[in-house]
């Protein structure tokens, strides 16, 4: 393979990268705005462009561990220009797998289809050993985990709440809670484009090291001028794509699975936000999907009897969950396949 045709597939690549980007701000954007849109805080124009704002800003505010846990999945040997392939069947994978449950109505991880696509392609190349272990079983870990603490501090943050209002009239609840929507929906739009804009960077490194662009050990900074136009068109693809918004999932995140309250949409979106921060700052890759999922299913049992949860909905869900890394690996597997017999 040429200089020149790397360099071609390197800037597709980057190009490609991006446009997932768009569409996993498109795909989640139901995860940012679901909760206040239900609740009817914010109309859900004004809602996207919220989530957005605070998608671009989270840039200023985490350091990009997240990215450099994605850009090491896959083993890459600089000296293989084929490995530029595998970054870029990889991404079609993810967003192929992404479309399908966009189309379907399912919330699915947009970070665990990359995953997934990522490690289906280099392994398709590759062989197993093309993966790093230690890091796939982190993130896998926190497939389980994720739910759990959203579940769990949601729950416990609406019966503290709970306890502590028993005495409130309920439109004065309202009326607080319609505000304190506007911070927690903030928070967690934050905790959002801080962890998924980052998987972005991940890839993009990951091609430009393929390509020979950029030296393994690179670390990603906002004060680093050969990574700083990384950071900002990710976070900027990321805000687009939640701008546009993804309707048909925002109805079964926010209206399907249970129904909210102010107070219950606050509990739900600062059990996510924690959620999504603390696995930022320790560098793991989550889903914001599978996060806000727990905290509203652990919001809506804590004050409902479990009849209360539509649980033929989060089924569904949950079995989207486990489809998702096999079945955006096995796409980009086959893309991978394909790209090489015609090359």
């Amino acid at each position: 393979m040429g200089a020149t045709t790397v360099t071609v597939l390197v800037v597709v690549t980057v190009a490609v990268a991006l446009a997932f980007d768009v569409i996993n701000g498109f795909h989640d954007a139901a995860n940012s705005i679901a909760t206040v849109v239900s609740t009817r805080v914010l109309k859900p124009q004004v809602a996207v462009l919220w989530a957005a704002f605070f998608n671009f800003v989270a840039m200023f505010i985490f350091k990009a561990k997240v990215a450099d846990t994605i850009s090491k999945i896959v083993v890459i040997k600089q000296d293989d220009p084929v490995y530029v392939y595998v970054v870029l069947t990889g991404l079609v994978g993810a967003i192929v797998w992404d479309l399908l449950t966009w189309w379907w109505g399912l919330p699915t991880s947009s970070s665990h289809a990359l995953i997934g696509g990522f490690a289906g392609a280099g392994v398709a190349h590759a062989g197993w050993d093309a993966l790093r272990w230690t890091k796939l079983i982190e993130t896998a870990k926190f497939i389980v985990l994720a739910p759990l603490i959203g579940f769990g501090v949601g729950f416990a943050l609406m019966l503290a709440l709970y306890w502590l209002l028993r005495r409130w009239r309920p439109a004065v609840v309202d009326r607080r809670f319609r505000r304190g929507q506007l911070l927690s929906a903030a928070l967690y739009s934050l905790g959002h484009g801080g962890n998924d804009a980052q998987k972005t960077m991940g890839v993009i490194v990951a091609v430009l090291v393929a390509g020979g662009m950029m030296k393994q050990d690179v670390h990603i900074s906002i004060l680093d001028a050969r990574t700083l136009w990384i950071i900002l068109a990710c976070h900027l693809a990321m805000g687009v794509g939640t701008a546009f918004g993804g309707w048909r999932i925002v109805k079964t995140m926010g209206m399907k699975i249970t129904r909210l309250k102010p107070v219950g949409g606050f509990c739900a979106e600062t059990a996510g936000a924690f959620t999504l921060f603390l696995a930022t700052f320790a560098g793991i890759p989550v889903s914001t999907t599978h996060t806000i999922t727990g905290s509203i299913i652990g919001v809506g049992s804590s004050t409902t009897k479990l009849s209360g949860i539509k649980w033929g909905v989060a089924s569904r869900i949950v079995w989207a969950w486990l489809f998702t890394i096999p079945a955006a690996a096995a796409v980009a597997a086959g893309c991978f396949y394909l790209v090489t017999l015609f090359t």
